[in-house]
């Protein structure tokens, strides 16, 4: 829900109509898309993980120590209730570590584990909202020349022409198989979100602007313009795990300073 600089500036958007009851989804911070992304698929929009309340996990199994030394994290797991099993009975694991690195890197670590007696497919996003000055002022490299399917154009198939994404009206997208780091740079508060992934090779790029904003009561009618989902997805090749079999996706997002007049940003050469 909340993800602040050393200045106490937030870097996630909350929308001020956010609605923390359940089952209501809240609109803001950085929602678990599982079992399912979108609607495509038999469950509500999203899936179902969003909405639960998660537990501590006392005893998460170990990673590798670079996920854990330097860093202020905490580990929760998540387990389908009968409720859950009535419209998808499938019984897994779900365990999740977020961290803060001292660089103020943020790392979201899933771990997805089947422990049903058979198989089952998913798909999945860090649905991350990203607090940007004005949508006017942002721009996203990193996705140039790729396929995308546009969710305004029925999941059409395209391919990414410019050398960056900029927003003039509403964008609904899943990039594919993106290989690289994605920046979104926004030249108003001068300053990059750079966002790695592993085990997530989609990317989705999503703002409502105007129209949309006025038609989504948990969304103020301006706040578009505030706000933009850049997420490390799982949508074209949903994951199927058979028996025992454990799924890792992780997200990495690390915020360094830009202007206005910076040349094209070198992801490669950003450390985390």
């Amino acid at each position: 829900m909340s993800w602040k600089n050393q200045h106490g500036e937030e870097l996630l958007f909350t929308s001020s109509k956010a609605i923390f009851k359940p089952p209501k989804a809240m609109r803001g911070g950085i929602p678990i898309c599982f079992p399912q992304f979108g609607n495509c698929g038999l469950l509500e929009q999203h899936g179902f993980a969003r909405n639960k309340v998660w537990t501590i996990d006392e005893i998460p199994p170990p990673l590798p120590p670079n996920d854990s030394n330097g860093k202020s994290f905490v580990d929760l797991i998540l387990k389908p209730s009968s409720e859950e099993l009535k419209f998808w009975p499938h019984s897994f694991e779900y365990r999740l570590r977020a961290s803060l690195g001292s660089n103020g890197q943020l790392s979201l670590i899933s771990r997805i584990r089947n422990v049903n007696g058979k198989p089952f497919t998913f798909s999945f996003a860090y649905h991350t909202y990203m607090s940007v000055s004005d949508i006017s002022e942002v721009r996203v490299e990193g996705l140039e020349t790729l396929d995308y399917l546009d969710n305004l154009f029925q999941r059409e198939r395209y391919t990414e022409q410019g050398d960056a994404l900029t927003f003039e009206s509403e964008v609904d997208r899943v990039y594919l198989s993106c290989p690289n780091p994605v920046a979104v740079i926004d030249h108003g508060k001068k300053r990059t979100f750079v966002i790695r992934k592993d085990g997530l090779p989609d990317v989705v790029v999503w703002n409502p602007w105007d129209k949309k904003s006025k038609a989504i009561v948990d969304l103020g009618d301006e706040e578009y313009k505030h706000m933009l989902c850049v997420d490390g997805a799982v949508v074209e090749n949903p994951i199927t795990l058979k028996p025992g079999e454990e799924w890792m996706g992780r997200l990495e997002i690390l915020v360094v300073a830009s202007s206005f007049c910076s040349d094209h940003l070198d992801l490669q050469k950003v450390r985390f």
